[in-house]
Formats: structure tokens, sequence, C-alpha cells
């Protein structure tokens, strides 16, 4: 696991991936990434070089496009 923080870290790091990490679903733990690549192509690259998968982990990956996204357009302090 640590392989595949740096790994994703690293596509962070060169603003390919915008949001990554675990999502603590309580009927079992997973993870998204959200990832600014131009089809489902590029993201199935990026899936298939990390090295949960290439270690056949037991791992998987779904990609799903965002078609339209709304995204803030500057930091504001979260009022909650």
């Amino acid at each position: 696991m640590q392989k595949h923080a740096v790994y994703w870290q690293g596509l962070a790091d060169r603003g390919i991936a915008l949001v990554v990490g675990p999502v603590l679903d309580p009927a079992g733990v997973w993870g998204v990434a959200v990832v600014d690549v131009n089809d489902a192509d590029a993201a199935a690259a990026l899936t298939n070089e990390d090295p949960v998968i290439s270690a056949d982990a037991g791992f998987r990956y779904e990609i799903h496009p965002i078609p339209q996204a709304i995204l803030r357009t500057k930091h504001q302090p979260n009022p909650l």
C-alpha cells in the first residue's frame, strides 16, 4: 500500500490526480480518485500502472467519466 500511495502522490504532484483517498464506507473501505485526463483509455493506463494492480493484490478499478463538474473558483473558509 505504501507504493500505491507514493504512486498516486506522484500523480497529484504532477497535476494529474486532483483528489485521491479512501472512502470509509460501512459496507467496506474503498478508494476514489478524480483525475484530469483526456479519456477513459488514459484513465485506464493510470490504473494499470498502479503498484497494487501490477502486484495482482486483489484490487480493481472502475472508471466512470464525469462529463461536467462544478468547481469552486477560490478558496473560502468552510462555515460548517
